[in-house]
């Protein structure tokens, strides 16, 4: 998205603040589809625009399940499907900071570690706009739909198949994989995560399509 763009989303997002609620917005899409580069430029925008810290990102990925809890479930190998995840504490999460005002701890995802580290970030009292991030924020499944209606804007970042298998490939290359490897992950389990976002979503507010 360019500049222009961003502050038209950014504006749009600010207009929806009123009184004392918190706006919570949506930005869904695929693994590897941009989410969480877009909802760290967009915070930044919102906060120029009201020359205040009123924004802030809460990441869907700080509920990722341990690595000890999905081996014991054996699961490990699909990390990143939607049954691989704490949904519902995610879920709860979201609701709570809905309902209130006050400063909220959330967890935060450490690529590097492959671990989420608790209490990492903090929702401010005085944050009023909450960009929400995660793969799965329009799953139509419960519990992740059991969200949708908290949200005051959906973004969905829509990529091509192509550009997404080509990103996901050259993450796990970044990640000490052989390029065999990588296809072999990606094939294995990003892209079947992938189509079910594609293809099991509710309705967005704002389509973003990208082709590069």
């Amino acid at each position: 998205m360019n500049a222009e763009n961003l502050t038209a989303t950014a504006n749009k997002i600010c207009s929806l603040v009123t009184g004392s609620s918190r706006v919570l917005v949506a930005i869904a899409g695929p693994p590897a589809s941009g989410k969480s580069t877009f909802a760290e430029a967009l915070a930044p925008e919102i906060n120029k625009l009201t020359n205040s810290d009123t924004s802030t990102v809460l990441p869907m990925d700080g509920f990722h399940l341990d690595n000890s809890i999905l081996d014991q479930q054996q699961t490990r190998q699909r990390k990143g499907a939607p049954h691989t995840f704490d949904a519902q504490g995610f879920v709860d999460c979201v609701k709570r900071i809905s309902a209130t005002q006050s400063e909220i701890f959330v967890p935060v995802f450490d690529r590097q570690l492959d671990l989420a580290r608790a209490g990492a970030r903090r929702v401010l009292a005085t944050q009023s706009i909450i960009l929400v991030e995660g793969n799965y924020l329009l799953l139509d499944q419960k519990p992740w739909s059991d969200m949708y209606d908290l949200y005051n804007y959906r973004i969905y970042l829509d990529v091509p198949e192509a550009l997404l298998t080509e990103r996901l490939q050259q993450r796990w290359i970044d990640h000490d994989h052989t390029p065999a490897e990588a296809i072999l992950r990606a094939e294995s389990n990003d892209l079947p995560n992938a189509r079910l976002v594609a293809s099991c979503r509710l309705a967005a507010d704002q389509v973003i399509s990208s082709e590069a």
